[in-house]
């Protein structure tokens, strides 16, 4: 299964769900591959600062040609992941014709929910040229025990996509894991952020079959 982690919006924690998502698979024994298609490079950023053996291959490949390149890997892995670019473009659209499934962060704030309509449209234009391709919401960077997070969740029914179960919070210990290249699945698999992941990658297993 080829998943995507894509939103035009910057900031929404893409290549923390990314990173740790793929860590996830592979500590499940699934053969995984990162695709870090962000100029920016984060992902390869946070393999670097690793000590150690890594779980996974992170190859680089920010480039429009990723419909043709992806299919031709994921042959040779269980999961590829797809940590998207910050921008909806022909690089965005190249990554989604890609994909079998696309998950789309969104922070639980207004101004998240607006920008989403954009990625949706491409979404929506994608799946005429892309058949079975899905799109799943998840809710990213809540903060705990604030009303906030419910009424994004009713904003997006609005939208034609479905929206995770689960949702995964503001928390520590994503970043403190990140410093040092691991995931929360690796530091932390108990903590209340290893428990959110666990439920995030349980759920999309069952919703890509």
């Amino acid at each position: 299964m080829i998943i995507g982690i894509l939103n035009q919006k910057g900031g929404v924690g893409k290549t923390t769900l990314s990173t740790n998502l793929a860590s996830a698979l592979a500590l499940a024994g699934k053969k995984t591959l990162l695709i870090d298609a962000d100029p920016q490079g984060s992902a390869l950023d946070w393999q670097a600062s690793r000590e150690g053996m890594t779980l996974f291959p992170v190859v680089g490949m920010a480039k429009a040609t990723l419909q043709k390149d992806v299919p031709e890997l994921a042959r040779h892995y269980d999961h590829v992941v797809i940590d998207g670019p910050p921008r909806a473009n022909e690089l965005t659209r190249s990554a989604m014709m890609a994909c079998d499934l696309v998950l789309i962060p969104v922070q639980p704030s207004p101004y998240d929910v607006w920008a989403a309509e954009e990625i949706i449209r491409l979404l929506q234009e994608t799946a005429v040229y892309k058949d079975g391709l899905k799109g799943l919401f998840v809710i990213n960077r809540r903060v705990a025990s604030t009303a906030i997070g419910r009424d994004v969740i009713e904003a997006l029914k609005a939208y034609p996509v479905a929206i995770a179960k689960a949702v995964i919070s503001q928390r520590i210990a994503f970043a403190e894991s990140a410093a040092r290249g691991l995931s929360v699945l690796e530091t932390a698999p108990r903590s209340p952020a290893g428990l959110e992941l666990k439920a995030l990658v349980q759920e999309l297993l069952a919703y890509s079959k």
